[in-house]
């Protein structure tokens, strides 16, 4: 991963950006040879994918409340499994 200083980046952005967005490189940014961080080509699925064990449990349960919450049958979903059994 090509590594760049700061005022390089800041100079030159855009092509930077660019060469991110059509090549898919990846650059470490560094600030007097210590690095600062690091530029990825956008992905969605990094987007929306949970960053740890912790919040993909709370993003589990927040969906599990959603359907809760939207329920509508008058019957409870363990009854719902009790006629899906018979």
């Amino acid at each position: 991963m090509p590594r760049i200083g700061l005022r390089h980046f800041k100079t030159h952005a855009s092509e930077v950006l660019r060469d991110v967005g059509e090549n898919k490189t990846r650059y470490v940014i560094t600030s007097r040879n210590k690095p600062l961080g690091i530029i990825v080509p956008y992905s969605s699925r990094e987007e929306t994918d949970p960053g740890s064990k912790e919040e993909a449990c709370e993003a589990f349960f927040a969906a599990g409340e959603n359907v809760r919450e939207a329920w509508e049958s008058p019957l409870t979903a363990v009854e719902i499994l009790h006629e899906i059994r018979r």
